[in-house]
């Protein structure tokens, strides 16, 4: 005879108990302050609040991707083609000024299912599960930093990034203690969700640091491409690494996608690339992980990374909205443009959480609060009076939220 279990809670499983330490994504949460609200139904719905671009993709990708269908009969390697990796390693080496051949297809890259999956993943592969670790991030920061710190079994530590800071991390607040016992640094540069781009002297601080304490630098650059001037590209990591000869990138990882640079958030593709020992554990990791890049979506990416005209185009896109949006408001809400993204970061002249659910309230504009994407400190929360814009509608669309906004600031 079967026996019934004594009750309900005997037919649980057994779960990780970190997993109660994450917190609510920053979008669940802004769907709870939308849904104690109604919108105005006279008008049509406009979302600032994902970075998820809306410029089309790119035709000769599309058609690179659909004339490799026939391989998806075949397991892709974790490692990917060489082939990708090969125009991947010369993408990094042209657009960073990298030493000729310092960056070696075989042991320097790693193809990855886009930057999110890849950072949560490189937390679990180099840190140590040691009680006292920690895990450096920016505050306000891309949620997966701080999820994949905790189930790593790290600590989070958080760099609060202010105006009086220029929104950069300030390395020089971080006590001696705190550099003892970090195991892995997030940087993100260009920043999500201020655009803030990390300096040559910035990033050279940050090295002598790992050098000193011996720690991982996971830089997420995955807005590089998104800036004003073709002139002044944003400095990445490997670059500051290549200007003072250091060629094997030690304790240096850099994330890249082909989300914003392509245009292309669905097809799941980036690279991870810099210290060749780091990367060789971690393509061991990547294997038992199991996220090889369909071969299809790897001929396609081939194509995105051996193009730049495409990439031009579409930054040309993003400084017409910029330039639409920040005439328009102005004279109502105090905007700075940023160094690089497709973000604005205002200063709200009412709570953040009350202007962003008013908004969607009075003009059906949705965009994102602040402190949702930051954590409270002992010095307060970075994002708090703050809303997160992304300029990824198309131009009109655009121009129309920032109209909205006007007149909802204007009606305060």
């Amino acid at each position: 005879m079967l026996k019934s279990p004594k009750n309900s809670e005997d037919l649980n499983p057994a779960m990780n108990s970190d997993l109660e330490l994450l917190q609510l994504y920053p979008f669940q949460r802004l769907l709870a302050l939308k849904q104690a609200v109604n919108a105005p139904e006279d008008l049509d719905p406009i979302a600032l609040s994902i970075g998820e671009p809306k410029h089309p993709a790119p035709p000769f990708v599309l058609d690179a991707l659909s004339q490799n269908l026939e391989k998806l009969t075949q397991y892709p390697l974790t490692k990917g083609i060489l082939e990708l990796r090969e125009a991947i390693a010369a993408w990094l080496t042209a657009r960073f000024k990298l030493a000729p051949k310092s960056v070696s297809a075989e042991a320097n890259v790693i193809p990855v299912s886009g930057t999110r999956e890849a950072l949560f993943a490189i937390a679990q592969a180099v840190v140590t599960r040691d009680s006292k670790a920690r895990v450096l991030m920016p505050n306000p920061f891309y949620q997966i930093y701080e999820g994949a710190a905790l189930l790593a079994g790290a600590t989070p530590y958080f760099l609060n990034c202010t105006a009086e800071n220029d929104f950069i991390p300030d390395f020089d607040c971080v006590p001696e203690n705190v550099w003892e016992s970090c195991e892995l640094i997030y940087i993100c540069t260009p920043g999500n969700p201020t655009g803030s781009v990390l300096t040559t002297t910035h990033l050279n601080q940050l090295i002598e640091l790992s050098d000193r304490h011996n720690f991982v630098i996971a830089s997420d650059e995955c807005y590089s491409e998104l800036y004003f001037d073709e002139a002044k590209p944003p400095m990445g990591l490997l670059q500051a690494c290549a200007q003072i000869g250091r060629n094997d990138f030690k304790n240096c990882l850099v994330f890249h996608s082909l989300s914003k640079r392509s245009n292309l958030p669905g097809l799941r593709s980036g690279f991870v690339a810099g210290d060749k020992q780091i990367l060789e554990k971690f393509l061991h990791y990547r294997t038992y992980q199991g996220c090889a890049l369909p071969l299809p979506t790897q001929y396609a990416s081939i194509a995105a990374w051996s193009d730049e005209r495409h990439v031009r185009d579409n930054r040309a896109l993003y400084c017409q909205k910029f330039a639409t949006v920040i005439d328009i408001l102005d004279d109502v809400l105090p905007l700075q443009k940023p160094d690089a993204s497709f973000y604005l970061w205002p200063k709200t002249p009412i709570s953040d959480t009350e202007f962003a659910q008013q908004l969607f309230a009075k003009q059906n504009v949705t965009v994102l609060p602040g402190r949702f994407l930051a954590r409270d400190t002992i010095d307060g929360n970075p994002g708090e009076n703050f809303v997160r814009m992304a300029l990824v509608a198309p131009l009109e669309e655009c121009a129309e939220a920032a109209n909205r906004i006007k007149a909802f600031i204007e009606s305060l």
